[in-house]
Formats: C-alpha cells, sequence, structure tokens
C-alpha cells in the first residue's frame, strides 16, 4: 500500500516531538513535518522521502539514547509503511479514540468526586452526633484524607477513560505551602503555588536537589515499584491471564529485570518479528524477554527422565523462539545498528514460562533447580517462571534497592 501521512500520523508525530528532550531530534522531526505539508493544495505529502525523514529522526533519537522517541518513531514508521493499522495506532496513543485528555473533563470529576467525599463526610459527623459512643475517627480521617488528595486527580496517558487520584499528593502540596509560606520566600499566593509545584515534574526535580525532597521522591518510587510488583504478582496468580495481559503488567516496569536496563526498544527491529519486551542495556547492547504463559500454561514445565526432572517441551519450544529471534538479529546485526544504533551481537535473551504451582506434586526448589541446571548448559538464553522473577524482585525491594 501506498505511504499514509494524514492527520493521525502527524498527530502521533507531535506526541513524539513532546517526548524528546533533544534539539537533533526536534530538528530530523521538523524536516519530516515541512516535508508532510509541502503537499499541493494543502495536502499531506508521504512516499518514499517520508519513509526517509523518519528513519532519519528515529537514528538521530537512538544516538542521543533516547529509546522511547525510538520506540514512538519506529511505530509512527510501521503505521506509515502499513504495519500498523489505523485502529491499532488509536488503541496505542488515542490519537481520535477520546484524543487528547481535556483539562475540563478532568475537573468535572475533581470536582465530583469532592463533592462525593464531602458528603460521605458530612453523614459520618452526623452518625456521630447521633451515636456519640461510636468511635469512627479513623474513618473520618481516612474519607478527609481522599477529599484533599481530589484536588490532584490525574489522567494517566497509558490508562484511556481512567481517572487517578494519587495518594499522598496533597501531603507533599502541605509540605511545599508551608515552604512556601516561610519568611525566606515571597509568594503572593502559596497554596495555588505549592499545588502547581505538586503536579509539575519540572518542580519534582528540584525537589530531587534537596534532602527532604529526595526522600519524598524515593519514598514515592519505591511506593510506585511495590504497587506495579503487586500488580504483576495477582496477573501472574491469574490462571485466565494471556501472554498479552502479562506483557500489559510488566510494560514500562522493565526495573524487575535488573538495575543493568536503561529502557526498552522498538518491538520490530527484524521484517516479520515482534519481540515481547526488548531491553536496552546501559552499554547499548539488546536483550529481548519472551512471555509464555504463567498460571495459564496448559502443559507442564518439567517431566521425568528415568532418575531425574528435565524441562518439558514447553520450555524447549520457549527457548527456540528465543533463539531464533536472537539469529534474526545476528543476521540484522548491521542494520539494526545502523537504524537504531543497538547493538546486537551481545544480544541476549529472558524466557518468562509457567509457576511452580502448576506442579503441584514436585516441591517448588525442585522446579527451579531442573530449570537452573538447564541454564547452565545453553548459551545466550535463561529461562525462569514468573514466581521466581516476582520473588527476586520483592526482595530486592525489600533490601531498598532496585534488582541487581
Amino acid at each position: 500500500m501506498a505511504t499514509r501521512s494524514d492527520m493521525a500520523l502527524e498527530t502521533q508525530l507531535r506526541v513524539v516531538g513532546k517526548e524528546t528532550a533533544a534539539p537533533a531530534v526536534r530538528f530530523a522531526l521538523s524536516a519530516v513535518f515541512t516535508h508532510m505539508h509541502s503537499g499541493p493544495g494543502g495536502r499531506r505529502r508521504g512516499g518514499k522521502e517520508l519513509v526517509r525523514l523518519l528513519k532519519a529522526a528515529r537514528g538521530t533519537a537512538a544516538e542521543v539514547g533516547e529509546w522511547r522517541v525510538v520506540r514512538l518513531l519506529q511505530d509512527s514508521l510501521d503505521y506509515a509503511e502499513g504495519r500498523i493499522l489505523r485502529p491499532d495506532l488509536d488503541e496505542l496513543y488515542r490519537v481520535h479514540r477520546d484524543g487528547a485528555r481535556k483539562v475540563r473533563n478532568r475537573d468535572f470529576v475533581a470536582s465530583s468526586l469532592r463533592a462525593a467525599h464531602e458528603w460521605m463526610i458530612a453523614a459520618g459527623e452526623t452518625y456521630l452526633r447521633e451515636h456519640p459512643g461510636a468511635s469512627t475517627e479513623d474513618m473520618l480521617s481516612h474519607f478527609k484524607a481522599q477529599r484533599a488528595d481530589t484536588g490532584f486527580l490525574r489522567a494517566p496517558d497509558d490508562r484511556p477513560g481512567r481517572y487517578v487520584i494519587p495518594r499522598g499528593t496533597a501531603e507533599i502540596s502541605l509540605w511545599l505551602e508551608r515552604l512556601l509560606r516561610s519568611d525566606r520566600i515571597d509568594i503572593e499566593d502559596p497554596a495555588a503555588e505549592a499545588r502547581r509545584l505538586a503536579t509539575s515534574p519540572e518542580a519534582l526535580a528540584l525537589l530531587a536537589a534537596d534532602h527532604d525532597g529526595r526522600l519524598i521522591l524515593q519514598a514515592a518510587e519505591l511506593q510506585r515499584r511495590t504497587a506495579g510488583l503487586q500488580a504483576l504478582r495477582t496477573v501472574v496468580d491469574d490462571t485466565t491471564a494471556t501472554e498479552a495481559d502479562l506483557q500489559r503488567a510488566l510494560q514500562g516496569n522493565h526495573w524487575i529485570f535488573g538495575g543493568r536496563y536503561i529502557g526498552e526498544a522498538a518491538r520490530r527491529l527484524v521484517p516479520g518479528d515482534e519481540m515481547d519486551i526488548p531491553l536496552i542495556r546501559a552499554d547499548g547492547a539488546l536483550h529481548i524477554v519472551e512471555l509464555k504463559r504463567s498460571m495459564g500454561l496448559k502443559r507442564p514445565l518439567i517431566k521425568r527422565h528415568r532418575n531425574a526432572w528435565v524441562p518439558a517441551d514447553a520450555v524447549h519450544e520457549a527457548v527456540g523462539q528465543a533463539v531464533n529471534y536472537l539469529v534474526g538479529l545476528d543476521e540484522n546485526r548491521a542494520r539494526i545498528r545502523a537504524e537504531f544504533g543497538i547493538e546486537t551481537r551481545r544480544a541476549g535473551a529472558l524466557v518468562l514460562v509457567g509457576h511452580p504451582a502448576l506442579h503441584a506434586d514436585v516441591p517448588e526448589e525442585e522446579v527451579a533447580e531442573t530449570l537452573r541446571t538447564f541454564n547452565a548448559h545453553v548459551t545466550r538464553v535463561e529461562v525462569l517462571t514468573y514466581k521466581e522473577l516476582v520473588d527476586n524482585a520483592e526482595r530486592s525491594l525489600a533490601a531498598g534497592v532496585g534488582p541487581a
């Protein structure tokens, strides 16, 4: 099909422009927009030149290490060349479905929730007046804290149609307000300024330079990781969860795989292959994660062979798929390095498959030991159960650090 150059692509590229902080990438994007708007009669222009300019922008983003921008530009290129269909682009980036989030809609939901909490507080206070012997202070404190946080309601970009009240944001705002009210700083409206700072990424970056601010940000990050890990464990333990469910739970949480990784690469580096989670190591090398089902796996992980446990077919097939990906990466090494700035010569793979609970009659350590023995004899591929991955991450969080 012909190269597509339409409003959906332009809107997607403007999202990319907001993501980058590199002048070189912005310059490359401006060349893309200039070409798109050069068609006769105001029509958008596509063609081979648009593809070339998109690839050039992608390469520039790879050179400066903006891996999320590389992924976004790869998706833009795939859409332009017809590998991503319009409904998929809408679903991924909400280009037309729901569009950009409306501040008016967000504020309406916030005010509605605030009114609901006001009613709950009033109802609780009435109950206390009517039942003086009852103790509901904990309940009221909980509702009051939630009411304070409704002023910071957010609409996450990665969860269309969902609104989130970030617990504890009101407390950060109160801390900022007290600081701004001190005689060290002259602020006309401390409460309004505190609210602006508490919801500003730039302001939070400044907080990171302050000792107390760093403690708050570190606690918030630990809380975010803990919540993400709990959500992942819920999906891992779900017998109906699909590979897509597991991928969504892992998306954006590459810290779970260890501190060696700094981001995620484009999923389509080799024609015909779409990797589940391609990770970028600090040295620029690639590491791919192949996802199979956890508790929803219909086949055994290990089987008895003579007097020992050995990996079953489900493991061998998953490893074979990962090896095929690595072969494709090796064969396309020069092109991938030129276009993406990613080194695939040292690429490795992690296969996540199954759960020890699938073998209720086999000790968990026996399952883990069988896979560890297998890993010791396989080059460039490691096999891990989801439970072991999550357990390792939880131990690291308990120690106060990310997985190593």
